[in-house]
């Protein structure tokens, strides 16, 4: 088991006094070592030096997905490129993706607290870990990956999908924690009904879960279906990847590991800081990474925080459920997608028009992709033929830009809805998520 009581259970001042420290020297090495910073704080007029406490922190610009876009591939990159032994991506609006790159330290960093969480969620050496969440350039599956190992654990690297093939591993292994995106794991729930497979035919102690939105009524589905507890899991690519907070036994908000990721919670319009318990969009900066640390970064998730001393004896920050996101972007099968990535592909295949929906349904607990798209009136009423080879195209050129396969629907001419000045509705999502 990984417990470190010093850190999880220290007094608020010392934890600001151990932050104070790390912010002081992340901010120093990033305006010596990353010309990105070096350029935003001179031509901010704040130095190192300016960081004098922690509420200093608000001198500082804030880092964006542009800004890491703007950098691709290793612009953000605070050590020489040898010293880099893993990269990620994450998706952006548009064009290069965000790059993640990791040292040594950062990924003993990155398993650390994965472990803790798992720890948390009462994992330890002899339990044998299930992994459905996707490997390759998503972080999902390595954090878990990495975690359980760090613990002592047996990690089983399945991935996603094959879900007979997960339902024979569960059996065959006896596999005790079992980690899926809520969706995943409802649909995972369905088979092994159909197959008459009992949650007391399995050796399943305990459920982690993320990646995607969810409700409390699809987490209580989840413990009902599986009968063991289910524990949220909260992460993202540009920081680390998952790890940065994770719930404990208590259910009731994820401690946030504060000694290695600082968090604000700020204003999305006035970029303002709000005070804590109030809810408004998460602001993060590692205070530890090596390789790429990232100062006042804008998640867009909409959350809150707030220092108590937890049931479970813990006193690190906690950070309710993420209740929606400051700008446009949607969360489907883990992945995560902006309608102007889909947009972009749209515009790319000739014989439609720049007019279409994205619409989001969740039919078997699985998320489903439908996008309704304008076809050019000299197309849509000559050649059907022609019709199928651009939606075939059109497929193709989505699943290339997103990674996700999505049913397209071409539409005549003229009939999605206008709003506000001719403006259509780009995103109609039905899959009830609150």
């Amino acid at each position: 088991m990984i417990w470190d009581e010093k850190i999880e259970c220290m007094s608020l001042e010392d934890m600001r006094e151990l932050q104070l420290k790390r912010l002081q020297d992340v901010v120093t090495r990033a305006f010596n070592e990353v010309p990105y910073y070096h350029k935003r704080y001179t031509e901010a007029e704040v130095y190192p030096e300016d960081i004098q406490c922690l509420e200093d922190i608000e001198k500082l610009p804030f880092t964006t997905k542009t800004d890491l876009r703007a950098s691709y591939p290793f612009g953000l990159f605070a050590v020489d490129q040898k010293e880099i032994v893993e990269i990620h991506t994450s998706s952006g609006t548009t064009g290069k993706p965000t790059v993640s790159g990791y040292t040594k330290e950062d990924l003993d960093t990155w398993a650390e607290v994965m472990a803790r969480g798992m720890t948390m969620m009462g994992i330890g050496e002899d339990d044998i870990v299930q992994n459905t969440h996707g490997y390759g350039l998503f972080t999902g599956g390595f954090g878990v990956h990495y975690g359980g190992q760090k613990i002592g654990a047996t990690v089983i690297p399945i991935s996603t999908g094959q879900t007979l093939r997960q339902i024979e591993l569960m059996k065959d292994f006896g596999t005790t924690m079992l980690i899926f995106t809520p969706s995943y794991g409802l649909h995972i729930a369905e088979e092994l009904h159909e197959m008459g497979i009992k949650p007391s035919d399995l050796n399943l102690k305990v459920i982690g879960f993320g990646s995607e939105s969810w409700t409390d009524e699809m987490r209580q589905s989840i413990e009902e279906k599986f009968e063991v507890p289910a524990y949220n899991i909260y992460g993202l690519t540009e920081v680390m990847g998952p790890g940065v907070a994770m719930e404990c036994d208590q259910q009731n908000g994820l401690h946030l590991y504060e000694d290695h990721f600082y968090p604000e919670i700020i204003d999305s319009k006035t970029l303002k800081h709000i005070p804590e318990g109030q809810s408004g969009e998460l602001v993060l900066t590692t205070l530890t990474r090596v390789g790429m640390p990232i100062i006042r970064f804008r998640t867009h998730d909409v959350t809150s925080i707030k220092h108590e001393k937890c049931g479970c004896g813990r006193t690190l920050v906690k950070m309710s459920k993420i209740t929606g996101r400051t700008d446009d972007m949607l969360k489907i099968k883990g992945v995560s997608v902006f309608p102007s990535q889909i947009e972009k592909a749209l515009l790319s295949i000739k014989g439609v028009e720049p007019h279409y929906q994205i619409i989001l349904t969740r039919p078997d607990n699985l998320d489903q992709i439908e996008v309704k798209v304008e076809a050019s009136p000299d197309i849509f009423f000559d050649n059907v033929k022609e019709l199928v080879g651009i939606r075939d195209k059109l497929a193709e050129a989505i699943h290339d830009e997103i990674g996700l396969r999505v049913n397209v629907n071409l539409v005549e001419p003229k009939t999605i809805d206008r709003v506000d000045a001719g403006k259509a509705v780009r995103v109609i999502d039905n899959r009830n998520l609150k």
